[in-house]
């Protein structure tokens, strides 16, 4: 397991989301009740992504551009041009031709482009979405969204059973690269456990404690995991994360703790015993020192 696979679990791309559309100028499509998550890649053409209030980002072939809220935007040939398609949801209104599963527009469109929508949910991936801007864009001469670009480009081209499938996994995969790709440039002012990861010794403290959350870390038994004394990846840690390392690994303790007390059939036992507490009185006490509300009350939705 690793930092950003954890964060970013449970964030998949669902088929009646998936859509590519074939244009010709002039062409607008705006999301007036967008997905909690939407990536868009040209596949040819170039386009802008206008979000409400926010900066227009040119789009072109091989880019990917990232976005998440509730903010609606604009994805259209020109910033001008006025918008013909509406989305809401899963729904879309406006003249608009589906040519095929997931496909619509004009079969001799100058542009396409594709956009996959995503379920988000739990406090994992608000974690992650905390350090992201609203909109991002990746230009396309990443070295690393190309191989994935070109898989997504030979899907999407035919109808051979399984399609839909197939995209989705891919589209999952192009946001993980995306975002590795994103954390790599320097605008991107990554976080800081981001990079740390780097860091030989805080790297793997990293990550034996999102391999092992549940396991009675102490500051002694993680410095012996790495290598170093007590002191020195005390202060090694809290430099590079931000934080002490158990403040750290209570913070994540709870922030999974989270997400399993919204299933209805995780019981706060058992939510106590996964993140390394030995009984349910002890982990209540925790979160809501932590989280500023009980674990109950998280079940009931408060």
């Amino acid at each position: 397991m690793d930092v950003i696979g954890d964060l970013l679990h449970g964030v998949r791309a669902r088929g009646g989301m998936f859509c590519q559309a074939l244009s010709s100028p002039p062409w607008s499509i705006r999301f007036v009740v967008p997905p909690p998550l939407v990536l868009v890649t040209m596949v040819r053409g170039e386009a802008w992504v206008v979000p409400d209030g926010g900066r227009a980002r040119l789009l072109r072939p091989g880019d990917v551009a990232l976005t998440h809220g509730e903010r609606p935007f604009v994805i259209a040939d020109s910033p001008g041009t006025s918008p013909m398609v509406f989305v809401y949801g899963e729904e879309c209104v406006g003249e608009v031709d589906e040519l095929g599963p997931g496909t619509y527009g004009r079969p001799d469109g100058d542009s396409v482009a594709v956009t996959g929508s995503y379920q988000v949910g739990g406090d994992l991936c608000r974690r992650l979405f905390t350090v992201l801007p609203e909109l991002l864009v990746v230009p396309g001469d990443d070295a690393r969204l190309g191989p994935t670009l070109e898989l997504i480009r030979a899907e999407i081209a035919g109808l051979a059973p399984g399609r839909q499938v197939v995209v989705d996994r891919l589209l999952d995969v192009l946001l993980v690269v995306a975002l590795r790709a994103w954390f790599a440039r320097e605008e991107a002012d990554a976080p800081r456990w981001y990079a740390a990861l780097a860091d030989p010794q805080v790297g793997r403290a990293l990550r034996l404690i999102h391999d092992a959350p549940a396991r009675g870390w102490t500051v002694v038994s993680l410095a012996g995991e790495v290598g170093m004394s007590r002191a020195a990846f005390a202060r090694r840690f809290a430099a590079l994360v931000g934080q002490p390392p158990l403040a750290y690994l209570t913070e994540w303790r709870m922030a999974l703790a989270a997400d399993l007390l919204a299933r209805p059939e995780t019981t706060v036992a058992a939510v106590a015993r996964h993140v390394g507490y030995a009984d349910a009185f002890g982990f209540s006490a925790a979160f809501k020192r932590v989280r500023g509300v009980s674990p109950s009350a998280v079940r009931a939705g408060g």
